[in-house]
C-alpha cells in the first residue's frame, strides 16, 4: 500500500488505519532517512493505541515500553526500539528486545529496522518513509 502524507495530520490518519488492524504480536520495522518521520509515525500509532505518554525516540536508551490501555484489547504493550546506534545485528538481543518479538500482547515498532534486518523475524512488516518536497512523505506499507 502506498500512502501520501502531506502533513502530520495525514500521518496520524494513516496510523489510525494501521492501528485498527493490529491484533498483537506484530513487529513493524520503520525505514527512512533522518527526519523522514519515523518517530512521528510511532507517536501517531501510540496515540491510536490510546497511549497518553509523550513518545520520544529511544535513541540513547534503545528501547522503551509503553502500556496500552484499550478496553477489550489483547494488546497490552507497545515496544519502541531505535536501532540507529546498534553496531551489529546481535546487539538487539542484548537489550532484551527479542523477548517481545513473539508476545501476542505486544506490538513492536523498530526505527532504523534496515540496520538489523537480518536479526528480525520473517513476519516483520516494513514501512518505508521517503521525503518528497516540503512536508510531503511517501509511505510504503
Amino acid at each position: 500500500m502506498k500512502y501520501i502524507s502531506n502533513s502530520e495530520k495525514d500521518t496520524y490518519a494513516f496510523a489510525r488505519k494501521i492501528a485498527k488492524n493490529l491484533k498483537g504480536g506484530e513487529i513493524i520495522g520503520l525505514i527512512g532517512e533522518l527526519g523522514a518521520g519515523k518517530t512521528t509515525l510511532t507517536k501517531a500509532l501510540a496515540k491510536a493505541l490510546k497511549i497518553k505518554k509523550n513518545i520520544t525516540s529511544p535513541t540513547f536508551v534503545l528501547m522503551k515500553i509503553y502500556p496500552v490501555k484499550i478496553a477489550d484489547s489483547k494488546i497490552k504493550n507497545l515496544v519502541h526500539i531505535d536501532a540507529y546506534r546498534l553496531k551489529i545485528d546481535t546487539d538487539i538481543s542484548s537489550i532484551g528486545a527479542q523477548d517481545y518479538f513473539h508476545r501476542l500482547d505486544t506490538v513492536t515498532i523498530i526505527e532504523w529496522a534496515d540496520r538489523i534486518k537480518k536479526t528480525l523475524p520473517k513476519k516483520t512488516k516494513y514501512i518505508t518513509i521517503n521525503n518528497k518536497e516540503g512536508k510531503t512523505r511517501v509511505i510504503n506499507y
